[in-house]
């Protein structure tokens, strides 16, 4: 049921919907965190937090025989200037599907309320030097960034492993489109994020886009020259990357 495609390196997983893709991801992340955990002591994975990724989540924690105390996590973007409890920061959205659900050895987040933000980008940079990225666990947005870098702010190469960025308009609406914020007004403007190449640092890239809000950011994907316009081009260069969609994500490419 599940259809396989390829563009450049990029394998292509199609879905018919969003649960079989959430499902087919959790699949092949859980084996690939199992099989790590055969050959290392510790596996380290970066997660994003958006709805795109629920299905996905809910999954995985489901998933058997993963050693989860020798799992280090971090996620990989943080709004700038949100209240501590707010639920739309993504540290509170991950801790409640995922970091609070499973016993991690470690969890790591961004602090987008740290007194001097500066340092908090160093910090987290000097905790990603010392945790080399096992698995990146993933989305693309509408505007096709990945993490927060949108458009106008990324940089395939990037010196910076963890950046400040200003969201853009589209990026931002998608957060009222989601049903995150419910007015555009309300969606901060500034970000924390993890910037393309540390990402792309992942020996495992796992790319999870369902939804027909996804489907022309799905095509740009597959269709644009590899470049910072298109933010998500640079998964087709990379070799250890799946790109995971369903019918209504792929309804413009396939």
């Amino acid at each position: 049921m599940i259809q396989e495609l390829e563009v450049d390196t990029l394998q292509i997983r199609l879905a018919e919907n969003r649960p079989q893709l959430g499902a087919d991801a959790a699949r092949m992340v859980s084996e690939t965190l199992r099989n790590g955990l055969a050959q290392q002591d510790e596996i380290n994975v970066i997660f994003a937090a958006a709805p795109s990724q629920n299905e996905f989540l809910a999954a995985l924690i489901q998933e058997t025989g993963i050693d989860w105390s020798r799992v280090n996590a971090f996620h990989m973007d943080e709004y700038i200037g949100l209240s501590p409890d707010a639920p739309q920061r993504f540290g509170n959205f991950l801790k409640e599907r995922i970091f609070d659900r499973v016993p991690f050895k470690s969890v790591h987040y961004l602090d987008g309320n740290a007194p001097d933000i500066a340092a908090e980008c160093r910090r987290y940079s000097d905790l990603l030097a010392q945790h080399p990225v096992d698995l990146v666990c993933m989305g693309i947005g509408e505007n096709c960034h990945i993490a927060f870098n949108d458009p106008h702010v990324a940089d395939f190469n990037d010196p910076a492993w963890v950046k400040v960025v200003d969201l853009d308009e589209p990026c931002r609406t998608q957060q009222v489109n989601d049903g995150c914020f419910a007015t555009l007004e309300a969606v901060p403007t500034h970000a924390l994020t993890l910037t393309v190449p540390a990402l792309m640092r992942g020996r495992h890239l796992y790319c999870m886009v369902p939804g027909i809000n996804k489907a022309p950011a799905v095509y740009h994907t597959l269709n644009e020259p590899v470049s910072e316009q298109y933010p998500s081009t640079i998964l087709r260069k990379q070799a250890h990357a799946v790109l995971y969609i369903d019918r209504d994500s792929a309804s413009k490419s396939y």
